[in-house]
This record gives C-alpha cells, structure tokens and sequence, in this order.
C-alpha cells in the first residue's frame, strides 16, 4: 500500500508544471505525401485531428501528447480517390473509426525535439518518431486564448500498417510504400479551473 502511494506522488509531481492544452481542430492539419506510379508526388489530408497536449516548459521531456485523427474526412481532391482510401483496400474506415497518436518519449534535439510515439492506424500499432518543433506562446486576438504552434514531420512505411494494395500493375508500385506524413496543429491553452468558493467558518 505504502509504495503504491508513493507511485501515485511520483506520477503526480512529474505533471507538477505541465500546461494543458487543446488541439484546434479548425486549425490542424495531418498531411500524407505519395509516389502515383513512381511518377508524381500526391498529397492529401488524413482527417480532421483532434486531442490534447500537456506541456511542460521547465522539462519538455515530462510533456504529453494524445491525437486522434478521424480518417472518414481524409481528403485528396479526387472524390474517387478519396472513396478509394476509405474502402477496405486501404483505411476501412467502416471498420477502424480513428488513427491515434500517444507520445511514450520526448527528446531534445537541439533546438528541435524528437518525439516517440505509438501510431495506431487501419488497426495496428508502431513506434514512430517525428522531428518536431514547438513555438512560443501568443494571444489569439479574437478568442483572447493562449494558443501555441505543433509542428512534426515523420516517414512511414505503409505495408507495415498493412496498407498493402497495389492495383493489377504487378511490375509498378501505383502508391509507394513510403508515405510522408506532416502534421501542423494550433494548440489552445485549457481555461484554468475556476476557485473554489471558502466555506464560511463556522460561529
């Protein structure tokens, strides 16, 4: 009993300084790039992101991320391509409603971080590391929040999500295995709880 409360001080304290924030979903992007027929490149969105980050300016590595992208948004351009990608061929989105992100570790990397996480898509879940950055903090000037830039950039490796078609063309890859993926987020500073009103003493 005694270390299980000790645990649960230690867990606590390591968000002692963490600031909760919320992801914008009207302003946050998740970005793919890929190879049609090893020709041209093809980018589109994935869908619409949503989630929490709590950071802690003090010791970024103690900082959290939570994500969720719901893929039945994803959008190309092509309304046949897009119907495409959200059939059972790729992201089945009847079957698999989100891709999520959870972050496991945060690094430093020189003025940049690196950012671990379990990337869970079409079902299945890999470590990925993203080359991240995170801006400074300013005032919305119509909400009047604290909103802050997430950037990161990542490459995946489709098969390994088992995103394995390739259409009747045998001898030609008409997607590339490797998808590049960007993702550009606002993050809102969560409203303080409000204070608790005294309980007047007793007389």
């Amino acid at each position: 009993m005694k270390n299980t409360l000790i645990a649960a001080v230690l867990a606590a304290s390591s968000f002692a300084f963490a600031t909760p924030y919320t992801i914008d979903s009207d302003h946050a992007t998740a970005a793919f790039t890929v190879k049609h027929l090893g020709i041209t490149n093809v980018t589109g969105t994935l869908g619409t992101v949503s989630g929490t980050v709590d950071l802690d300016d003090k010791d970024i590595t103690k900082s959290k991320i939570d994500a969720s992208i719901d893929p039945s948004a994803i959008y190309t351009g092509v309304a046949k391509r897009d119907g495409h990608l959200k059939s059972p061929d790729f992201f089945d989105i009847e079957k698999f409603k989100a891709v999520t992100f959870k972050s496991t570790k945060i690094e430093k990397a020189g003025d940049k971080l690196k950012i671990t996480g379990d990337l869970t898509m079409h079902g299945i879940t890999k470590s990925v590391v993203l080359d991240a950055s995170i801006g400074n903090e300013a005032t919305n000037p119509w909400s009047k929040k604290m909103t802050r830039s997430l950037s990161g950039s990542t490459t995946i490796t489709r098969q390994d999500f088992g995103l394995v078609w390739n259409g009747a063309v045998e001898t030609i890859k008409v997607v590339s295995d490797e998808v590049k993926v960007q993702v550009d987020v606002e993050i809102i500073k969560a409203d303080a709880p409000a204070a608790k009103a005294a309980t007047p003493a007793k007389k």
